[in-house]
């Protein structure tokens, strides 16, 4: 029945005005309550504010300023935060965002406290509601909050060859960083670890750059997620851009000298690959390149950061490092010209850290015309975006209760794995490992009995001289053993870590009794400038004890604890067997007590080139004319050694064997732009199920630049059970095979090239 024999017609036309009138009314709500996008919101948040609140998110504080406390460098403990000097920071100022622990590590409902403190002034109190960014160095799981999952330190990480775990790792991380109530983790360390005397080596991951990028990639995706304002997800920060990672002496925040070629191909592509992968964040190097601190260099932040690489996240300085470049570096003749130069040259937020000095000058600075407002407009909008994707406008943290799986049974259990599966088998004469159970066994040395050791730097602490304390429900490595086999199959001869030397006799005496002995050898815990130290050698105290004990005759496992490699070649031949442990965190005496007694095959290899001699630090992707020489003269056989190491990088043995063959390549010539797929057969031909990591390297014959010996461009880590057989694939693109040539630009280069998995090798070439 049609519409005009229902209605008069006179009401007909009134009617269909009126439909037309709420359809478009419809329309135009719909459109009004479209979502904008970040960018949008951002933009407009942008035009309402004014110059003092766009260079108070410029600004980062430290907590302790706006703490009870003495002064503004210590707050009191337990920390509590002061109203007034609160509401100075965020009204008066307007800073934008507040960073650090107040010294050590707090409870879940600490943070709950401050945060809501911080969140609830920015809110309520100020103009436009902006939320403050939080953030903190959540290095090695969220370690300044007790009843947190440690994970192994980033080196420990990195020697399981195993993205999969490591992004694990950076997911728990994440999870429980949140449920801190934190949405902002200074991590991961991207720096290329090519200096084994850095203090910060244990951060990194590893000295080649093809992992760092490959694993650095994937600890970013463990921590972002596909989307940051997930309440399990935080905003990583990519650090310390560029070269903070090769001092040229080797000790922290000291110069590098690091030639542009050099530097885009072994330091800046992990920086790259995050950048692509989405990281929102980045810290700059404290230090200075070839005689330019990296926060006044315009080249490193604009040209390269920002045009090249097209990163458009927040570029945050670390500590206090603006001040320095006039206190520290001598480039600026104040401190005032100090902020214009590292505004101007790109920098977006000054972790400052304890005053308001930089947002005091920096509005001096814009109002005098020295800093465009445009460059000003360039950061707040990038730190906007950033707290936009984060959903601190929406919701500054969760509760409590949203998050069941902090510090949990589950995440316990992956932090030991990844641990069992960091701990690299060095040696091991004569199969005298895996122990027998039921066997005497002394447990003695420096890091046998320390949580402290076992976790190194960044735990509950900035240094983890705590970390006994915080940790002592967790098990040492003398614990765990005791608990794998027994108290009365165990001696123990040693004190609580570093604290007092041990008794070198009553070892030598205790050894009498035992049929083997387990040394602990190794370091304390430090980072930073406090790590910094004048001799890569093991201790002289720890090689005496080792020494000693060698004259038993009783064979003898060493374990490494440590963040860098200390030279052992006056102890190694001694060893029937060597582990490095690297710093495994609070599972670690238990994966230790694992490997020794062969409950887990270890499969760790070394992320590192373990050196011999204090004199050849060389790299494994070295030079031909760093290579092992041997001539001949008139007055006989010579030889220089350059590179011979204790330990190769990528080197680790396992509890069964692994063989390798028919290696195959897909085509014997490729052009630039094509690719090759490499193939080979890895069978288990040992007694026990175990995993191995299949490593390709790849060597260039000839170069218009020098070419390294070999260079690692691909891995993967697979299980074989007894007898099982598995064919690995590896697909190499031109790029892949790419150098920075003479100009500084990449170039892909015709030629003849090898590839070398295991001991095998095969040629082919680039037309």
């Amino acid at each position: 029945m049609s519409l005009k024999k229902l209605l008069p017609f006179n009401v007909l036309p009134l009617l269909l005005i009126f439909l037309a009138v709420s359809c478009k009314a419809q329309n135009v709500q719909t459109t009004e309550q479209k979502p904008i996008g970040v960018d949008q919101k951002a933009a407009q948040l942008l035009s309402k504010m004014s110059l003092e609140e766009k260079v108070g998110q410029m600004t980062q504080i430290t907590v302790s300023v706006v703490a009870n406390g003495e002064n503004v460098y210590g707050a009191d403990n337990p920390i509590t935060l002061n109203d007034e000097k609160l509401k100075e920071a965020i009204v008066k100022y307007k800073v934008g965002s507040i960073l650090n622990t107040g010294g050590r590590a707090r409870t879940q409902e600490k943070w709950v406290e401050i945060q809501s403190s911080i969140q609830n002034i920015a809110k309520k109190e100020t103009r436009l509601g902006i939320p403050i960014l939080y953030g903190i160095d959540a290095i090695h799981g969220v370690n300044y909050t007790i009843g947190a999952t440690l994970v192994p330190q980033q080196i420990g990480q990195a020697a399981t060859w195993d993205v999969g775990l490591v992004e694990q790792a950076a997911a728990i991380t994440a999870y429980e960083t949140r449920a801190s109530t934190i949405p902002w983790n200074f991590s991961p360390v991207l720096g290329v670890g090519r200096n084994p005397l850095w203090p910060r080596l244990y951060e990194t991951l590893g000295e080649d750059v093809f992992l760092v990028k490959t694993l650095g990639k994937a600890m970013i995706k463990g921590y972002e997620g596909n989307d940051i304002s997930d309440k399990t997800k935080v905003a990583s920060c990519m650090k310390h851009y560029i070269g903070y990672s090769f001092p040229l002496s080797g000790k922290d925040r000291t110069p590098a000298w690091i030639p542009d070629r050099y530097m885009r191909e072994y330091f800046l592509p992990p920086f790259k690959s995050a950048v692509d992968a989405g990281s929102h964040t980045l810290m700059i190097n404290s230090g200075e390149v070839n005689g330019v601190p990296v926060h006044a260099s315009h080249y490193f932040l604009t040209e390269i950061l920002r045009d090249e690489l097209g990163f458009e996240g927040i570029a945050v300085t670390d500590w206090a490092d603006i001040d320095y470049l006039y206190t520290r570096h001598k480039v600026a003749a104040s401190k005032r010209e100090a902020v214009k130069m590292a505004v101007n040259a790109g920098v977006d937020m000054s972790m400052v850290p304890y005053d308001y000095s930089f947002a005091e000058l920096l509005l001096d600075l814009v109002r005098s015309g020295e800093v465009p407002i445009s460059r000003i407009n360039e950061s707040v909008t990038r730190i906007l975006k950033v707290k936009f994707k984060l959903g601190l406008f929406d919701k500054a943290f969760y509760p409590l209760s949203d998050y069941p799986d902090f510090g949990s049974d589950k995440f316990r259990k992956a932090s030991l794995e990844i641990a069992q599966e960091s701990i690299t088998l060095l040696k091991n004469s004569n199969d005298i490992l895996p122990l027998s159970k039921n066997k005497k066994v002394l447990v003695t040395g420096q890091t046998s009995n320390s949580m402290q050791s076992l976790n190194g730097g960044w735990s509950y602490t900035w240094q983890g001289e705590e970390t006994d304390d915080y940790a002592k429900d967790k098990l040492t490595v003398y614990e765990a053993v005791v608990e794998k086999i027994g108290a009365s199959n165990v001696s123990f001869v040693g004190g609580k870590g570093f604290s007092a030397p041990i008794d070198i006799q009553a070892a030598v005496d205790a050894a009498k009794d035992v049929d083997y002995i387990v040394l602990c050898l190794g370091e304390t815990s430090y980072t930073e400038k406090p790590g910094d130290f004048e001799d890569i050698n093991l201790a002289a105290n720890q090689v005496a004890l080792a020494k000693a004990l060698a004259k038993t005759g009783k064979p003898m496992i060493l374990v490494l604890i440590e963040g860098r490699p200390r030279l052992i070649n006056n102890i190694e031949e001694a060893m029937s067997g060597v582990l490095m442990a690297y710093l495994p965190a609070n599972e670690g005496g238990i994966a230790i007590a694992d490997v020794l007694f062969g409950d887990v095959n270890p499969s760790g290899k070394l992320p590192i080139t373990y050196p011999r001699f204090v004199s050849s630090l060389v790299n494994y992707d070295h030079k031909y004319t760093e290579e092992l020489v041997i001539t001949e003269g008139s007055l006989g056989e010579a030889t220089t050694t350059h590179y011979n190491p204790q330990y190769d990088f990528g080197f680790g043995l396992s509890y069964t064997t692994f063989e390798y063959s028919n290696l195959q390549s897909s085509v014997e010539s490729m052009a630039s732009d094509g690719d090759i797929t490499i193939s080979v057969d890895v069978t288990n031909t040992g007694k026990r199920t175990g995993k191995e990591v299949v490593q390709l390297y790849i060597s260039d014959l000839v170069a218009s630049i020098t070419p390294a010996v070999k260079r690692l461009r691909g891995f993967e880590k697979i299980e074989l059970n007894e007898g099982e057989k598995k064919t690995v694939s590896f697909k190499i693109s031109g790029n892949d095979l790419a150098l920075v040539g003479i100009d500084n630009k990449w170039v892909v280069e015709a030629g003849e090239f090898e590839v070398k998995i295991g001991k095998l090798a095969k040629k082919f070439s680039i037309k």
